[in-house]
């Protein structure tokens, strides 16, 4: 090319990635046949790019380290790409010897329940690159080597940062009937559970606190498995306990997200009765833990600062737990948990000719009612825009309160199912949840969007 001739820069499109090339002007003239071929030719001159370079790259990461059977301890995959659903809310991977045999143990999660998966070397290939297509977005591999994070953005670029091993030295354990594994460890000193007389000074759990480490331990696995704690990797969490007694849980999730997964957090606890937030203050004020704050407040009157991450009501009594729901929807909090208490409210109103031989027993109508409220608060909760499921959170064995309802704020659903069988139940039953009423218009304005046909 001669030089300072006029160019013309060409944009080459391929399964290679987007190429620029230049091209003499007088090329560009009408039936030239060798411009295809001008243009091919400087293409393959070029290394190709790939349009996600790091694609290839985290998988391969991944492959390699769960083959690695000397230093592979844990993979987790996560999240969700934009508008897009995996089929479970997380998977678990572990190294676990079976007769003598190596496996890879793969635990399942859904909103309802967990399976797991074993599975031999030969058949591990397979399985791990069925499940690198699901459209996770977040994975945390854990090696004894380093701890990697993979997080893939809403325009799906790849990001991955590594950092020193957790637990560098850590010999794994692969027994497959192993101790659950708590977020809070039995016999591993607790500077919290110590303080609040639960584990003795050697890290042993007292044997009258037996259930209530137990009732700790797995709230927060409830909170472990539901938060996305990439999300909150670069800002804070706001959380708001409605009515949070004498708080030991309140406690409990600050001290594990705080000073055990890293998240920095901070946490108000409210309730009315001005002794026990008085007595909630001083525990705070021993412990030197700056993020969290008790203040006497109805649920219903209480104005936050901060629009919270996460709404607790643990054990609120009656509809109390209502008012809870209504505020964390009103705040438009993306997590709630609601583990129900006493609730006597439906038990006045509730009325059915079919159910008569039941109600005439006054427990049996009681049992029938808190059913009933639950019922209803998981259904509202779906309506106003929530993933919601109830869960037993803890054996009835520890504690007879061990029911939680966890709703997940999600960006799109069609609740009309929902809205149909609610209002059936409501009919059926002559009830009116208290959590509807305090919801008011903005209930009734929902319904009318979702089905203008139906009128409550």
């Amino acid at each position: 090319m001669p030089k300072n001739a006029p160019v013309c820069l060409i944009v080459l499109k391929s399964p290679l990635g987007n190429r620029l090339t230049h091209l003499p002007a007088s090329s560009l003239l009408p039936n030239k046949p060798d411009l295809i071929k001008h243009c091919v030719a400087n293409l393959q001159k070029r290394k190709p790019i790939m349009s996600h370079p790091n694609e290839t790259n985290y998988k391969t990461i991944i492959k390699d380290a769960v083959s690695d059977h000397e230093s592979f301890q844990k993979l987790i995959f996560s999240g969700s790409l934009r508008g897009k659903n995996p089929p479970w809310i997380k998977v678990l991977l572990r190294p676990i010897q079976i007769k003598n045999a190596l496996h890879i143990c793969f635990q399942y999660f859904d909103e309802k329940k967990d399976i797991s998966k074993n599975y031999r070397e030969t058949e591990l290939a397979e399985k791990l690159e069925e499940l690198l297509s699901h459209p996770f977005n977040q994975i945390h591999l854990q090696t004894t080597e380093a701890d990697v994070q993979i997080r893939i953005s809403k325009r799906e670029k790849v990001l991955i940062k590594k950092s020193k091993p957790a637990l560098p030295n850590k010999s794994l354990t692969l027994s497959h009937n192993r101790t659950k594994c708590y977020p809070l460890p039995a016999e591993q000193p607790d500077d919290f559970l110590q303080f609040i007389g639960i584990m003795d000074a050697h890290g042993k759990v007292k044997p009258t606190h037996q259930d209530k480490f137990r009732q700790i331990n797995e709230f927060l696995t409830v909170i472990e498995t539901t938060l996305n704690e990439q999300d909150f990797a670069q800002e804070k969490l706001s959380m708001i306990d409605c009515g949070c007694g004498n708080a030991h849980l309140t406690l409990a999730a600050y001290h594990y997200l705080n000073h055990i997964k890293k998240i920095d957090t901070r946490i108000t606890g409210i309730d009315s009765n001005c002794a026990l937030m008085e007595k909630c203050t001083h525990l705070q004020q021993t412990l030197g833990w700056s993020n969290i704050a008790f203040h006497v407040s109805k649920i219903a009157d209480f104005v936050p600062d901060l629009t919270p991450d996460i709404v607790l009501s643990l054990h609120a009594c009656d509809t109390a737990t209502d008012e809870a729901i209504a505020q964390g929807i009103f705040w438009q909090s993306r997590y709630i948990f609601s583990a129900p208490c006493c609730q006597h409210e439906l038990r006045q109103q509730i009325a059915s000719s079919l159910f008569n031989p039941i109600f005439k027993h006054g427990i049996l109508k009681q049992r029938v009612a808190d059913i009933l409220t639950d019922a209803c608060r998981a259904q509202i909760l779906q309506i106003m825009g929530y993933r919601t499921n109830v869960m037993e959170f803890i054996d009835s064995k520890h504690t007879p309160k061990n029911l939680m309802i966890r709703a997940i704020k999600i960006a799109h659903s069609d609740p009309s199912q929902t809205i149909e069988d609610y209002l059936a139940i409501k009919k059926s039953f002559h009830i009116h949840p208290m959590l509807e009423r305090l919801l008011g218009q903005s209930f009734q304005e929902q319904i009318k969007k979702l089905r203008p046909d139906q009128s409550i």
